[in-house]
């Protein structure tokens, strides 16, 4: 068969179809053209192939790299995973090994060390964040490009050519490839190394040490069992050998680690080599001075200029301090401040999503009182909290911050009216805060930071963490809402899917319920057995309620991302409320679900948008409305809702869990006695 071009001839030269097998014959669709597929004729006559020369292309990487993905940047590398198995008497090592540059991960090993499991985890991670990637598992490669492939030492060898010629394409391409093959020999390996070398593209090598016995005990496709029975003969672990890797970039040990901890490994690996930017990571950066350096920083703090702050203030401070608003080092400086307002998001490091501005407002007698200090302590009634390094002084163009932040300058808007009424000028600068935030109130225990929940979610054993922020008391729509979401996570086939249950703990408007008889309230739902306790935690989220709908939705979302969540539940009108002045809804109660779905840089986390919940009237229960049934649905909108509460009577049955309801009433009950 002769393939011709303008510029030359290529000449391939096959074995004529009579000595050809006819289990070794493909036909090429419609033009009916045989070829073999014998490898051993297939490598000889490949060889003959005349007159081919190297074309360079003229797309540069580094042009590839503007273009592909979301983060700038050429990224083209390989990551091999290799797997080897240990066991007592065949002393047989599993082994993953990856190489990266611009990013091709090709994951050899035993079947069942975790190759294609921890090989599509990593590809959803690093295209949820911006970074392009794709995964080439060794049973897909055979139904298609090495479907003529066979087992013996040949075709072996074979077959790791063809898929370290692949990566190298994709990771010259600027993609992360991920490749999960049994390559079990040094040798070819080494090649698989060689083919990236030559052409200046990174090749990391991991080794996935896994015992034998657990592959074995994963043996989900039966070939363990067979293999020991004789069925399947030279199978790698069992009666043909696998040579371990002398000096992986990375080893991972996947009969220890979870999956997440096992990508975590490989992301910090990227990273360290350049492969990955820093800020592709959720990384929590904690504000405290650390306890070697306290006593030190607290007599430093004594002799500082103070600046006093307010309970809104603190509540910043507090969120700072324990890392929700990573990557800030404090409050925002300037050009922080103008990339939130203007681009709700942070610029410097790439591109992170970021929708409002955390700033501190002071007075023009207390810049001026500062003016030439290096340094300054923010003090709390009388208590001094943290110390401002480096301050650096802005104006606070008030008007302007709310027309942008929440689209609208009404006054009679309760955090407008806060930031109207604050000082004229904005400080900024690195935050060293000297204690743990504490509020005394009996609710400290619930305070849990990123870095404690993301502990506690491992203790669990969580394979997926959903949240569902609330301001309100939950009713039985939104615990629908959060069990059927449950179950959808178990249907995708997670197994321990956890629910933070996260309510707003800072600053909230005057009508809202006060979040130590939220607390109560929600409680009494666990006890109830409306939401399930052992895979539920409640904790508080210290950050005030800005009510700035879409925009604030964003930082809710990814403020959670901090504390490893996976999936996010948006309701019907997130951080909205009626207009002050019209009563109108300040904002399309769907589109805080819609932008989510859209925002950049919160691809890491699933959106769940909110299914409207109604009272079904003849089931006697919450139920998700459809329309086709209307009239069998009853809206119990918030103001009927604390009508009822307040005159003491109760709601339809399975409205709210019972003990809920009454914690309710009870508050009511005080309010109109002005306790």
């Amino acid at each position: 068969m002769w393939l011709s071009g303008n510029s030359g001839v290529a000449q391939l030269q096959l074995r004529p179809p009579d000595v050809v097998h006819p289990s070794n014959v493909l036909r090429l669709g419609k033009f009916g053209r045989r070829i073999t597929t014998d490898s051993r004729l297939l490598k000889r006559d490949l060889q003959r192939s005349t007159n081919v020369v190297y074309q360079s292309h003229q797309v540069s990487r580094s042009k590839r790299g503007q273009v592909v993905g979301t983060r700038a940047g050429f990224r083209g590398c390989t990551v091999w995973l290799t797997a080897i198995l240990l066991h007592d008497e065949s002393k047989y090592y599993f082994t993953q090994a990856l190489c990266m540059a611009a990013i091709n991960l090709i994951m050899p090993g035993l079947s069942g060390a975790g190759k294609t499991t921890v090989g599509f985890a990593l590809e959803e991670y690093l295209v949820s964040h911006g970074i392009p990637c794709y995964s080439l598992d060794g049973d897909n490669i055979r139904h298609g490009l090495n479907k003529n492939l066979g087992f013996s030492s040949t075709d072996r060898e074979e077959n790791i050519r063809r898929i370290a010629e692949v990566a190298k394409l994709f990771a010259d391409a600027g993609l992360v490839c991920i490749t999960s093959f049994i390559s079990p020999f040094t040798k070819d390996r080494d090649e698989a190394r060689k083919i990236h070398d030559s052409t200046g593209l990174p090749f990391f090598e991991v080794f996935v040490n896994a015992p034998l016995e657990v592959c074995e005990q994963r043996d989900v496709k039966g070939l363990y069992k067979k293999a020991r029975a004789g069925e399947i003969k030279g199978f790698t672990g069992i009666d043909s050998t696998y040579e371990s890797p002398e000096a992986p970039e990375l080893e991972l040990r996947t009969g220890d680690l979870t999956v997440n901890e096992c990508i975590l490994l490989v992301v910090k690996l990227l990273k360290e080599k350049g492969i990955i930017p820093n800020s592709l990571a959720e990384e929590v950066i904690e504000l405290f001075v650390p306890e070697n350096k306290l006593k030190l920083a607290q007599s430093d703090a004594k002799t500082l200029p103070t600046i006093s702050i307010t309970e809104l203030d603190l509540q910043w401070v507090q969120v700072l301090a324990e890392g929700w608003a990573s990557p800030l080092k404090g409050f925002m400086r300037e050009r922080e401040y103008l990339q939130t307002l203007h681009f709700c998001n942070l610029l410097d490091g790439g591109s992170i999503n970021f929708s409002i501005p955390i700033i501190l407002p002071i007075t023009t007698e207390v810049k001026e009182s500062l003016t030439g200090s290096a340094a300054v302590a923010l003090e709390f009634q009388g208590r001094r909290v943290a110390v401002l390094r480096n301050p650096e002084f802005f104006q606070h163009r008030k008007e302007e911050r709310c027309a942008r932040q929440w689209g609208s300058t009404c006054v009679k808007h309760p955090y407008i009216k806060m930031v109207m009424e604050s000082g004229d000028w904005l400080v900024g600068g690195d935050l060293e805060v000297l204690e743990r935030i504490k509020w005394n109130d009996g609710l400290d225990q619930y305070r849990l930071t990123p870095q404690e929940l993301k502990q506690k979610f491992k203790e669990m054993k969580a394979d997926a963490v959903f949240a569902f922020q609330l301001r309100n008391p939950v009713h039985n729509g939104h615990a629908l809402l959060m069990t059927d979401t449950r179950r959808k996570l178990k249907e995708r086939g997670y197994r321990r899917p956890v629910l933070l249950l996260h309510p707003l703990g800072g600053w909230t408007k005057d009508d809202d319920v006060p979040l130590d008889w939220r607390m109560k309230q929600h409680a009494a739902v666990l006890e109830d057995g409306v939401l399930d306790p052992s895979s539920t935690i409640v904790a508080i989220f210290p950050s005030p309620m800005m009510y700035a709908g879409p925009t604030e939705v964003q930082w809710h979302c990814r403020a959670r991302m901090m504390a490893g969540v996976n999936f996010y539940i948006v309701g019907r009108d997130p951080a909205g409320m009626p207009h002050p002045e019209t009563g109108e809804d300040m904002y399309d109660p769907s589109h805080g679900a819609k932008v989510l779905s859209m925002a950049p840089g919160l691809t890491s986390v699933e959106i769940i948008p909110f299914r409207v919940a109604a009272y079904n009237k003849e089931k006697k229960a919450m139920d998700f409305y459809d329309k086709d049934r209307h009239n069998e649905f009853e809206f119990i909108s918030g103001t009927k809702m604390r009508s009822l509460a307040r005159s003491g009577q109760n709601p339809p049955d399975g409205f709210m869990a019972p003990k809920a309801w009454k914690v309710l009433t009870e508050y009511y009950t005080f309010v109109q006695k002005g306790q």
